[in-house]
């Protein structure tokens, strides 16, 4: 048994931080989209408070996502409760996704939103590193999962099936101990120093031993999926157009696969096409749309490309 129960004859799709593409990201709006959508599950990133509480967000820091600044592990999650979080998206939430004051979500947030579903639905847990308190984050998402009522044996919370996910090996291996392999995601992107270096605002020296480092990261994921240490792998899109001989031998030795991030038709297409069983992406209804069509683009999708 795979970390879903039954294989559909399309793709799962998984809402990236919620419907992220119509709300600001990992906001209580946002997965309510998701929900509404239909998305057969949502995949959240996680970091630690000062005070230990998970939250959901993707970057370290507040910056981006709020009208906060400075690192997320330096405040409290009740300091954490007064920022804004939506407003830089500039889409208006309606009324029943709750007010502004109601965006942020902790883990346990994510958890009750998501009983309330009605069906079965999936929960991607995407855990962030480097994190000042290491895999502390690790032990401390699992904690919070187990007073929630998670069952390790079956990786299952009610009507919640959860997955676990990181581009650290350290964390997938730290994962390993208490998590059955079915449920645990390696993730693996190609790793590309200039883009590295502009994304994070780093001089030569210091982009090359970042990019360094998450090179070595990116190998020993690949090992890790080549030696079926883990039963799912998570390449991003463009990994799986430049990799085809690699994705077709982890898809032909039973790693289940979880695409990210796939908005554009054509990298539906091709997803569907290759066999790929679960795909996230930022527009779950759009996506979902061009899966419950006929594949008459699919086969287009890969032409010219070699086979897998």
């Amino acid at each position: 048994m795979t970390a879903d129960e039954s294989a559909p004859a399309r793709p799962l799709v998984y809402a990236h931080r919620g419907a992220s593409a119509e709300f600001a990201e990992h906001t209580r709006a946002a997965y309510l989209r998701a929900l509404a959508d239909g998305a057969d599950g949502v995949e959240c990133d996680v970091h630690l408070t000062r005070d230990q509480h998970v939250v959901l967000l993707h970057d370290s820091n507040l910056d981006r996502t709020s009208d906060g600044t400075g690192p997320v592990a330096e405040r409290t999650v009740n300091q954490l409760r007064l920022l804004d979080f939506s407003s830089w998206k500039g889409a208006r939430i309606p009324e029943a996704y709750g007010p502004r004051s109601d965006q942020f979500l902790t883990l346990p947030d994510l958890l009750d939103l998501l009983r309330t579903a009605g069906r079965d639905v999936g929960l991607a847990i995407e855990l962030k590193h480097p994190s000042p308190y290491q895999l502390k984050l690790e032990d401390r998402v699992l904690e919070v999962l187990r007073e929630e009522g998670w069952d390790a044996r079956t990786s299952r919370l009610g009507n919640i099936r959860v997955t676990f996910m990181s581009f650290s090996p350290d964390s997938v291996r730290h994962l390993r101990k208490a998590v059955p392999a079915e449920f645990i995601c390696q993730l693996v992107d190609d790793v590309n120093v200039a883009e590295i270096r502009e994304e994070l605002g780093l001089g030569p020296f210091t982009g090359s031993a970042v990019a360094n480092v998450m090179k070595a990261a990116q190998l020993e994921g690949e090992r890790i999926l080549n030696d079926g240490e883990v039963g799912m792998a998570g390449p991003g899109i463009d990994y799986v157009r430049r990799h085809a001989g690699t994705v077709g031998r982890w898809l032909n030795s039973g790693r289940r696969f979880r695409v990210w991030t796939v908005d554009a038709e054509e990298d539906v297409a091709l997803c569907r096409e290759l066999g790929i069983q679960e795909i996230t992406t930022n527009r779950p209804a759009q996506v979902l749309a061009q899966l419950r069509q006929p594949a008459l683009a699919a086969s287009t999708a890969t032409q010219g490309r070699p086979p897998l």
